[in-house]
């Protein structure tokens, strides 16, 4: 029974620490972001974190941030099959799509400028990643008539807040 017991203790220890992997590194990685809440939200939720160093943890950031510019880019690309005859919003929408394609093709280069060590590349790529959303919010702003709708402004304030986790890392 005494015996049961030990190993029963002994499992239970071993999957803690594979379900909490280094929480210590996530924590400390994390609290030097702006959005330290969001980083350990995302690295806790991805597997693959609980054995990355804090250069992995970054690519584990990215990879989120570029799925997020991809679908934003997908949904309003399908935005524009669903919207009405007006071609003014088809057009912003377009305009729109094209800038979180942008947005994820920085993203996919930063990937590049890590495993080249070029940190201030990736940087650089990074906050334009951040920044090509600025364009959509502008793009309604050139037209009054159009209100930049809130499903945009959620996504643009994920992917922004996601980059600035990433920048925050990159600093350190």
């Amino acid at each position: 029974m005494t015996s049961s017991v030990y190993i029963f203790l002994l499992i239970s220890l071993i999957l803690t620490s594979l379900t909490n992997g280094d929480a210590g590194l996530i924590q400390a990685t994390c609290k030097t972001t702006k959005y330290a809440d969001l980083c350990v939200s995302i690295l806790h939720s991805d597997p693959t974190s609980l054995n990355s160093d804090t250069k992995g943890l970054a690519l584990i950031l990215i990879r989120v941030a570029t799925a997020n510019a991809t679908a934003t880019s997908t949904f309003l690309s399908s935005q524009l099959l669903t919207a009405t005859n007006d071609t003014t919003l088809k057009t912003v929408l377009k305009e729109c799509s094209h800038m979180y394609a942008f947005s994820g093709d920085a993203l996919r280069a930063s990937v590049q400028d890590f495993a080249s060590e070029s940190y201030d590349y990736a940087y650089m790529h990074v906050m334009a990643a951040s920044d090509y959303p600025n364009a959509c919010r502008n793009a309604f702003r050139r037209y009054p008539k159009l209100i930049y709708p809130r499903a945009i402004a959620s996504r643009e304030d994920e992917l922004k807040h996601i980059c600035d986790v990433v920048l925050g890392i990159l600093i350190e």
